[in-house]
């Protein structure tokens, strides 16, 4: 099949690579101004991966769209609106289902990524999510792992999964998609408490971290109307491994290095979901205690020592 992919970052050139090594027909498409994009270009590496010959590169968004089966995005959550809209404006008739691959909700709005192309595209889009752990590093030396493909269309999500699967990506379909976005962004809120854990020297927490993370998002997505259930699968405590404990994990990192006082280039994914959680928790009336935690030392400069002491010394309740 003929895929393009969205996005030549990390996660993007890694999926270009993927969808060529099980055969299929790849187009990787970066902005003009990209310097990612521009050493691709000129070597066909990052410092991941190297790119195979047959994986055509462009900067033409409107080539990439034309004529593709699939449609994989990879690039920043908070960009995705903007994109959809730049989509929109080339005025092609887009067929192929899209594919996001990457997790977060909208600052200002909460709103979940698929939700925001069905406003920018339309009701008629066809849009899946792609998540679940899994580091580009561990992949590229040959390290398997299970991840999930959901969307509204239980029959398109069977034919990507046909589409994607192999020995070295395992995939189980999705049903409750709002549950799977919801628990897929709001796993990296947990992963930078992890980190600040790390930092402050609390590691042997990140067992109870674990495992009222995972009550309070499933709290907030039976509110939302999703399955409380689903925050156990693979998006939300099937990731934790990977973003709580992980070196490669960028959330996780930014927490140890937030709490150590240590420079960091750019805030984390995680950092912008914890605006919209909170966004979501006021809307519903939810309470979200370490999402909450994690805001308050980010966003509104609290102790942070503090704030975590505050956090697992709450005063006693059932479980």
């Amino acid at each position: 099949m003929k895929i393009s992919v969205l996005g030549c970052g990390r996660w993007g050139t890694f999926h270009a690579w993927y969808a060529n090594k099980i055969g299929h027909e790849v187009t990787l498409w970066g902005r003009n101004k990209s310097c990612r994009m521009a050493e691709l270009m000129k070597t066909r590496k990052n410092e991941y991966l190297t790119l195979p010959e047959d994986i055509i590169l462009t900067s033409d968004l409107k080539a990439a769209l034309s004529g593709t089966d699939i449609i994989i995005i990879s690039i920043s959550a908070q960009q995705l609106r903007t994109f959809a809209h730049t989509i929109h404006d080339l005025g092609l008739s887009i067929t192929a289902p899209f594919i996001l691959c990457m997790k977060g909700l909208e600052i200002g709005s909460g709103k979940r990524l698929t939700t925001i192309m069905t406003e920018e595209l339309g009701r008629e889009v066809q849009t899946a999510v792609w998540v679940g752990p899994g580091h580009v590093q561990d992949f590229m030396q040959g390290m398997p792992n299970c991840m999930i493909m959901a969307s509204s269309n239980i029959p398109l999500t069977h034919h990507l999964v046909d589409i994607f699967s192999s020995s070295l990506i395992r995939f189980y379909y999705g049903k409750d998609l709002l549950g799977i976005e919801i628990g897929a962004a709001a796993k990296n809120v947990i992963g930078i408490a992890a980190g600040m854990l790390d930092g402050a020297g609390l590691s042997s927490l990140k067992g109870a971290l674990m495992a009222r993370g995972t009550h309070e998002l499933s709290v907030l997505i039976k509110a939302m109307g999703g399955n409380k259930m689903t925050v156990y699968g693979l998006s939300h405590l099937g990731d934790y491994e990977a973003t709580l404990f992980s070196l490669h994990s960028n959330n996780r990192r930014f927490g140890e290095d937030f709490i150590q006082g240590k420079p960091f280039i750019k805030l984390a994914e995680g950092v912008y979901t914890t605006e919209a959680l909170m966004e979501l928790a006021g809307q519903l009336h939810v309470e979200l205690p370490i999402t909450h935690t994690i805001y308050e030392i980010v966003k509104n400069k609290k102790n942070p020592q503090e704030q975590l002491k505050q956090l697992f010394l709450r005063s006693t309740k059932v479980e």
